[in-house]
């Protein structure tokens, strides 16, 4: 007997192929059950959607094409699963196929039914791994326990607003162990936003619910790795899954309870493909499948903030409280804020800060330095003519690497030797302009040439950020240096103030942190607010050595709301304010957005495609659903408009309902695609639409 079935495939964005393709199979497969099938000269994998009864079929029995083979070693894909893809694909407006296979590992996609058959005869049969028990735990505080009481009392989700060093993860590990010491086949996800976070957790998760019962899921993994991890979450094998946003998608059929740590983070949005937010689609897969989603953070998202409102005024998640550090005395770093106007021209360090940071090394303690932006200068430029390091491919400049003598664009990665001379007119004495890490680092090291620790050795200064740590382990190695305080001065970027326990360090200082102040970005203040407090948390996380800890802001607006803010440690204050500010200009969270981005050879044809689509939804009549409730704006470029030579434009389609924008971008997509095909839309390279986006 012939069975019909609906398959989702990976087919190419924005194709004509979008939906589930039908395909025909000799034996009866369940929904959600993995299949290799042809496609045009190929052989793929898909995922059975759905049976077909043979009256919906619309073409002839002899044209449909049957399936190759099925994995039988891996078990269908659960519903609750497939409802996750399904709301996914629709609210980001992504073909399902594309949402589906980009949520399974990508060695699943590739081996053959042959070839996974052999994998899986090589892996142990999976068993329910039991956590270790674990008798030695410390006791909670008095915030602790209120949290975990009313986790226990109440269905969520939960916004734990826990300043830095409170011990959110230790509420994480302790909803964990219940959970599992509960239910001996539940299941737990706990996501961080990026992977240079998760062997720290990992290393505590294994150490509390040993090594079997934990996997990880990042893309720092091998794909033979993400393929046993994902396996051990699928078959219920691993209790505890850690990841970063691509787990919000791992396969968990008994999952009830989904941790966000750092639920602020932008790094929980994904920017290319399906551009969904992690954080927003674990608490959608919370009410789907019944668990429980605590997110966490010292500096919550606005969006979330504004959600954990009183119920009585609208608010839908419940706010935990924990403001108090963990420890006898341990409080909170105090903010100097030092004014660079008062201060000699060019200077980078104030005497001020030098002096306090050599008390730090004097009494061996460590201090951090924030400054985000790397490489040893932004800029180098001819003075005597008009010539900087322009990127040939991009609207950008190439950044000056001392290290191995290079200008290199940070967009396109285009690289060349420093030039010898200016390339235009031959000036020798051409000279970076600004500072980054690799500058900031040489500088510092020049300052406190004279210093000496306590073992009357030289000071020792490191740096981390994305070029420091390109080779694999490079991250872990310098890590462990701070951690065995091998380093007296931390220099770095964003990467080091976020996430880690710097037992040692009681210093931090932000060196330039202004220009988010004035930024074209509506949420620029916020991710400077939550940079500078997640990074001030970084100090004095030793109780014995909390009450001399210290946060230095080097800044030319020292009377900024933020900046006064920030000294407070008063993130609700700052939170109103801009919550004030947003509601005034119909910003998110009181507005819904989403941008359609367009790239073509030249920024003309980019912005003409974006406005004939535009203009050719007003003309529709009967009018597109949701059309009334919809302010489409005219299309601009980027604020980076070129990269690697293709030209960006951007329009922002702006409502106050939700629902009203989801059923226009829904329906306007037949609208973009036929724009694609008129004289508008000849030289378009590709266009791609935004929901929620991060940066406007």
């Amino acid at each position: 007997m012939t069975h019909w079935l609906a398959v989702v495939l990976q087919t190419p964005a924005h194709s004509a192929v979008a939906g589930p393709l039908t395909y025909q199979s000799e034996l009866p497969l369940a929904a959600g059950t993995l299949v290799r099938v042809p496609f045009g000269t190929r052989e793929v994998l898909g995922v059975a959607w759905d049976t077909l009864a043979a009256a919906d079929l619309d073409r002839a029995e002899s044209g449909i094409r049957a399936v190759s083979a099925v994995l039988d070693g891996v078990a269908p894909l659960p519903v609750a699963w497939r409802q996750l893809v399904q709301f996914a694909a629709g609210y980001y407006q992504r073909s399902l196929g594309e949402v589906a296979l980009a949520a399974l590992p990508p060695q699943l996609r590739d081996l053959s039914a042959a070839q996974l058959a052999r994998r899986l005869k090589r892996t142990p049969a999976a068993t329910h791994a039991q956590p270790v028990k674990n008798p030695d735990l410390i006791a909670l505080s008095e915030e602790q326990a209120r949290a975990i009481g009313q986790i226990d009392a109440h269905s969520g989700p939960f916004l734990l607003f826990g300043a830095t060093g409170s011990g959110k993860t230790e509420v994480y590990l302790r909803r964990v162990q219940a959970l599992l010491d509960a239910d001996d086949a539940a299941q737990a996800l706990v996501m961080v936003p990026e992977i240079n976070l998760t062997p720290q957790l990992e290393a505590r998760f294994r150490a509390r619910f040993g090594e079997a019962a934990v996997v990880s899921l990042h893309s720092g993994m091998t794909n033979p790795q993400r393929l046993k991890s994902w396996l051990a979450a699928h078959s219920g094998a691993a209790r505890v899954v850690l990841g970063t946003r691509m787990a919000v998608f791992a396969s968990m059929p008994r999952l009830r309870l989904i941790v966000v740590d750092e639920e602020h983070d932008p790094s929980y949005k994904q920017q290319e493909g399906a551009r969904y937010s992690a954080r927003d689609l674990a608490v959608y897969r919370g009410r789907l499948e019944g668990a429980k989603v605590l997110l966490g953070s010292a500096t919550p998202s606005l969006e979330s903030w504004h959600r954990s409102r009183p119920a009585a005024e609208g608010g839908r998640y419940l706010r935990l409280e924990m403001l108090s550090r963990i420890g006898a005395g341990g409080v909170l770093p105090q903010v100097r804020l030092v004014d660079m106007s008062l201060q000699p021209k060019k200077t980078v360090f104030s005497p001020q800060l030098l002096a306090a940071m050599g008390e730090r090394v004097a009494r061996g303690e460590q201090s951090m330095v924030l400054l985000n932006r790397r490489g040893y200068a932004p800029v180098l430029a001819c003075g005597s003519c008009d010539w900087k390091s322009e990127c040939p491919h991009c609207s950008a400049y190439r950044v000056f690497h001392k290290i191995d003598r290079t200008l290199r664009c940070h967009h396109c990665g285009f690289t060349q030797p420093v030039p010898r001379a200016c390339p235009g007119c031959g000036n020798v004495d051409i000279a970076p302009i600004g500072r980054g890490t690799e500058r900031l680092e040489e500088h510092l090291a020049e300052l406190l040439a004279d210093l000496r620790r306590p073992d009357d050795t030289p000071v020792r200064i490191a740096r981390i950020d994305a070029d420091s740590t390109r080779l694999k382990g490079a991250l872990e190695a310098q890590l462990a240096q701070v951690h065995a305080r091998e380093v007296d001065v931390l220099v770095g970027t964003q990467m080091i103030a976020k996430g880690h326990d710097f037992r040692a360090i009681t210093l931090v200082a932000a060196l330039n942190p202004d220009g988010a102040l004035f930024s074209a970005d509506f949420r620029a203040p916020e991710r400077l607010f939550s940079l500078l407090m997640q990074a001030a948390g970084r100090a004095g996380r030793d109780a014995a050595q909390s009450a001399a800890s210290e946060m230095w802001i080097q800044t030319l607006h020292p009377q900024h709301p933020l900046f006064g803010a920030l000294r407070r440690h008063d993130y609700p204050a700052f939170a109103a304010a801009q919550l004030r500010e947003r509601e005034q200009a119909g910003l998110p969270p009181f507005s819904h957005a989403a941008l359609v981005r367009a790239e073509a050879r030249t920024q003309e044809v980019a912005q003409g495609f974006l406005n004939a689509a535009s203009a050719a939804a007003s003309t529709i009549e009967p009018a597109l659903p949701g059309y009334a409730q919809v302010t489409l704006f005219p299309a601009v470029p980027l604020t980076i408009q070129r990269i690697a030579n293709v030209e960006r434009a951007q329009m922002l389609v702006q409502s106050p309902s939700r629902a009203a924008l989801q059923r226009f971008l829904a329906a306007w997509q037949a609208v973009l695609h036929a724009t694609r095909q008129q004289p508008a839309g000849r030289g378009l390279i590709r266009w791609a639409v935004d929901v929620d986006p991060l940066a406007i």
